[in-house]
């Protein structure tokens, strides 16, 4: 009988969207390589989940560890689902002034450098797949003539979607789609557990369901290889920032 799991790496793993992503996109049959520095309270209820503890920080380093824990795994789906902010970031206390050479160079290594060196290191896999995605978790911070201070947190943004076009020229022959969303504000404190309804009462419609972002996901999962989604933007509808 043909094995026919999927095979997911998913960054970003341990709370947020990473975990609802993780908890709720695979099946039962299916393998799931997380990425995280810190370890997800959650792993003694997935069996199917492989842990992977990097620092993205570094990303040569997390690279390395990363490629020796898969080796040469067949990869279906590679969700990156990474986005640190500066200190004091979307508050009115932001300051760039402030904030540190070393903490400017670890945001762009974390959201970006590590991003790119992971995609490099697991094109092989990719290609063994009968219809690979790549999927990154962008934001509206990305995006033209949106109105946040955030400089190094947009910068990685706006590179991640610089990535998604020229990736697509490069993979393209092997049928490899390249995909971003970019995201408004989530209402990341509910567990996907909690109905859409109770999400947007109590938030008063002003933060987007994370049933909404797993939706446009799944979309772009089952679209076969003649189809590359490249961006689907969402921000929140009462989102003033754009």
């Amino acid at each position: 009988m043909k094995n026919n799991h999927k095979t997911y790496l998913i960054f970003g793993v341990s709370k947020g969207l990473g975990k609802v992503l993780t908890l709720t996109l695979p099946s039962s049959e299916d393998i799931v390589y997380g990425v995280s520095r810190t370890q997800p309270d959650y792993l003694n209820k997935t069996p199917n989940i492989h842990w992977i503890s990097a620092d993205l920080s570094k990303p040569i380093e997390a690279v390395h560890v990363l490629k020796k824990e898969i080796d040469t795994e067949k990869i279906d789906y590679f969700i990156y689902n990474v986005g640190i902010w500066e200190s004091d970031g979307f508050s009115e206390n932001y300051n760039f002034d402030a904030i540190s050479q070393s903490e400017i160079v670890s945001i762009i290594n974390t959201n970006l450098t590590s991003c790119i060196l992971a995609i490099q290191a697991f094109i092989e896999n990719l290609r063994l797949s009968q219809n690979p995605k790549i999927i990154f978790i962008g934001s509206t911070s990305g995006l033209d003539n949106h109105n946040g201070k955030e400089v190094a947190f947009s910068a990685t943004k706006f590179g991640l979607r610089g990535v998604i076009h020229s990736l697509r020229e490069n993979l393209r022959q092997y049928r490899i789609g390249v995909s971003i969303l970019n995201l408004g504000y989530l209402a990341t404190e509910f567990e996907i557990t909690v109905p859409t309804e109770q999400v947007l009462e109590k938030t008063n419609g002003e933060l987007i369901p994370l049933t909404d972002v797993i939706s446009a996901i799944k979309f772009i999962t089952s679209t076969s290889f003649a189809s590359c989604v490249k961006e689907i933007s969402m921000p929140a509808m009462q989102d003033q920032n754009l």
